[in-house]
């Protein structure tokens, strides 16, 4: 996608002080949840048979078994202790999992690579006046409610760069979340260390060859939706929707620290690249 770089990219940022250190994992704690799936908790029953468990409060490790959907609720239930998340795929896709396997597994933590990503924060306005906050891991999307096309109106740091995107919808998502909905809206895919953010309209009909932009990963974004009473947009931050918007800012949540472990072998960023020599 050919998109515009509105200023150059930040340097990257050091890591929230509030993440746990990931630390020698030989005797770790270890904490299993799993998603309410056959093989989830199959895999559930025979890890904690063989490796015990803490509660997820108590735990240095807590290891997620399921799918990407999963994944992204554990790290919105359990963000707030900063513990590291090795994730273990009893999903479909399992792009944020590692391979499960029912033994090794405290070597496994022991190689495993800390990745460090910080959400996006979504706050959004409804046609009554209401607030609501939410975080998104992957992305926060715009999507129109009714089979009229939404109209919205793009500001980027309090300059308004759009005065009106006809569409079906429209994201920013984040380096994590650029392989999902995002690159099936024809988006770009992000390296997680380019400090950016990327600005996907979804089926845009006007302008007609508008294609998005990316964005550093410190600005705002800004979506007011016009006749939001005939053309109503609902906002979406992971699974969190709120309906009937008018104004929604998103930025990046950078005092929010989560901790993902992978296999060297899998290595999220190595993966992110893959992705972009896929047939």
């Amino acid at each position: 996608m050919a998109g515009a770089i509105l200023r150059p990219p930040m340097p990257a940022r050091r890591p929230s002080s509030k993440a746990k250190p990931v630390s020698a994992r030989n005797g770790a704690k270890l904490a299993f949840v799993a998603a309410e799936t056959k093989e989830a908790m199959a895999a559930l029953k025979t890890l904690k048979k063989r490796y015990g468990g803490v509660p997820p409060e108590k735990a240095d490790v807590i290891v997620a078994l399921g799918g990407d959907g999963f994944m992204l609720r554990t790290l919105h239930r359990y963000r707030n202790l900063g513990t590291p998340i090795y994730g273990m795929n009893r999903g479909t896709v399992g792009f944020l999992m590692n391979d499960y396997r029912s033994t090794g597994l405290t070597g496994l933590l022991q190689r495993a690579h800390p990745i460090k990503l910080h959400p996006l924060q979504m706050v959004a306005t409804n046609i009554k006046g209401t607030t609501r906050r939410s975080l998104a891991i992957n992305e926060v999307s715009l999507l129109r409610e009714t089979r009229q096309t939404a109209r919205i109106a793009i500001s980027i740091d309090g300059k308004q760069r759009l005065d009106e995107l006809i569409c079906d919808g429209v994201m920013v998502a984040t380096a994590a979340g650029s392989t999902a909905y995002n690159l099936s809206a024809y988006g770009p895919i992000l390296p997680l260390g380019s400090s950016l953010l990327a600005l996907t309209p979804i089926s845009a009909f006007r302008p007609r060859r508008w294609r998005g932009a990316l964005l550093p990963h410190t600005a705002t974004v800004e979506f007011t939706v016009l006749n939001p009473e005939k053309r109503p947009v609902s906002a979406v931050a992971d699974g969190t929707e709120v309906r009937d918007v008018v104004k929604v800012t998103v930025t990046e949540a950078s005092n929010i620290t989560l901790t993902l472990l992978f296999d060297p072998e899998h290595n999220l960023e190595e993966r992110i690249i893959k992705e972009q020599f896929q047939p």
